[in-house]
């Protein structure tokens, strides 16, 4: 069956309203008819990200979306992605490569030129595919930023798309949050909205019926499809930290949650293992005993690690590895062990060297050139083969790195301690292939005959979101005859 747009945009009234997964779950279920489909989001703010085919870097949710549709992950697909250094600036990724670093302010003022790059994007897109489904950012309610949108109104004004408005109603407040974001809007743009669609409904629909007829009579918009809470989804988050613990078995593992935290996806496969106790551990919490510390990536290492040794972590890491408990550091983390981290030209805020942990014989350079790179190999600690991505700036020296944790293209890569019982790799997604968590976690204490499959498990939940919104694609099929 024909699919009646060529590109339609889905905003939502909050950030996690569910935007990501609608465009993910629509990717799905055109990719089954067979139709050409893209997923596109001209910017993203997120820690998050992914390494596409062609050597970029662009936000993790598109990636899953691309996976939903069945095709590799691509520049293009996220034009802009900016990833936070600070509360008010940030790293500024265009068409996958780092452009330069800015305030608030001053990429405000450069969105025209960041525009031009997003339609550049679109219009490769476009010409590739049947379908581009464009997922919005944050609200188009944000009437502060209206003046050069280029995320979510302004930008469906630009290429003339209609909208799909998306809101949450397990947060409560859901007619307010679509009422009130309507009456934010210009006329044109609410005349662009086509429908609207109510996330995460769990309860008897007969209920909320009354309401529905009245959003309807309000605004003379349908509601196009009332999706349910599905629970258990293994899906790839696009930035916030899920604050779900795992609690499943009897090995405990914990992060630390420093305020920079980056690609914490790196633990996904943990959160879904059966065995794993995983415990992601926020300011002010205690430090509770483990059997396996992971530190994790950061975009402002230095910052991250004065925040660590501020919540006391120095000490818990030094006592835990006196009493044989094993500490893995990936990428920043594994920087943060080493004796030093040096950032001479102000990479990631002011210039200067910070003293790091001292768990592992390396020192640390930040450098201006990032390393974007999908790598395969094998485990140098044990038998098993790991599949995973490099996203960092900064090179790491020292003895520790005579003992590598993998062998990746015929080079060593990541460091182990003399007595092993820490380890720092560069690779993110080190635990999802299967023998390589398998492996890493025997070498931490954890000898198991369960064997996570996340690409399975992505597969499935998938699957799970196209079949439950099977409605809603009726609906918008329905909306155009």
């Amino acid at each position: 069956m024909t699919f009646p747009f060529s590109t339609l945009m889905v905003q939502g009234t909050t950030s996690d309203a569910g935007k990501t997964t609608l465009v993910a779950a629509l990717c799905r279920l055109l990719m089954r008819e067979q139709h050409r489909v893209v997923p596109f989001k001209p910017q993203n703010m997120a820690l998050n990200s992914a390494v596409t085919s062609d050597g970029g870097e662009i936000g993790r949710a598109q990636a899953l979306q691309a996976v939903a549709a069945g095709i590799s992950p691509h520049t293009d697909m996220n034009p802009i992605l900016l990833k936070p250094s600070s509360d008010t600036g940030a790293q500024v990724i265009i068409h996958g490569k780092v452009r330069s670093d800015m305030n608030a302010r001053d990429y405000h003022a450069y969105k025209p030129l960041a525009m031009q790059a997003v339609l550049e994007s679109y219009r490769r897109l476009s010409a590739q595919y049947d379908v581009v489904l464009v997922e919005g950012a944050g609200s188009p309610a944000e009437v502060n930023l209206r003046d050069r949108d280029i995320a979510n109104m302004g930008f469906a004004e630009a290429v003339d798309c209609p909208v799909i408005l998306v809101a949450d109603i397990d947060r409560g407040g859901v007619f307010a949050h679509l009422i009130g974001t309507l009456a934010c809007l210009s006329e044109s743009e609410r005349n662009r909205i086509v429908g609207f669609v109510i996330n995460r409904f769990r309860g008897d629909i007969r209920l909320l019926e009354p309401g529905l007829r009245w959003l309807e009579e309000q605004t003379g918009k349908p509601v196009l499809a009332v999706l349910p809470y599905l629970h258990g989804l293994f899906l790839d988050a696009e930035d916030a930290v899920a604050s779900v613990q795992s609690e499943r078995g009897a090995f405990k593992v914990i992060v630390p949650v420093p305020p920079r935290i980056s690609n914490h996806t790196d633990f996904d496969a943990l959160r879904a293992h059966p065995d794993i106790d995983l415990q992601l551990i926020g300011p002010g919490q205690p430090i509770p005993s483990a059997d396996l510390i992971i530190l994790p990536g950061s975009k402002n290492t230095r910052a991250d690690l004065e925040w660590l040794i501020a919540n006391g972590w120095r000490d818990a890491l030094i006592r835990h590895a006196r009493y044989g408990g094993k500490i893995i550091g990936i990428c920043g983390g594994y920087q943060m062990l080493g004796k030093t981290i040096a950032d001479p030209d102000g990479i990631e805020g002011a210039g200067g060297t910070s003293v790091g942990l001292g768990l592992l014989e390396i020192d640390t350079e930040l450098t201006s050139e990032k390393r974007l790179k999908q790598v395969a190999g094998n485990c140098l600690f044990d038998e098993g083969t790991v599949v995973g991505y490099e996203i960092h700036m900064g090179v790491s020296e020292g003895a520790a790195r005579q003992r590598p944790v993998f062998s990746i293209d015929g080079r060593p890569e990541g460091a182990r301690s003399q007595d092993d019982q820490i380890m720092g790799t560069y690779l993110h997604g080190l635990f999802d292939a299967p023998s390589a968590c398998t492996a890493l976690l025997r070498w931490a204490g954890l000898n198991s005959a369960h064997v996570v499959d996340t690409n399975l498990l992505r597969e499935q939940s998938l699957d799970r979101l196209a079949d439950a919104a099977q409605p809603l694609l009726h609906a918008l099929r329905t909306l155009r005859n």
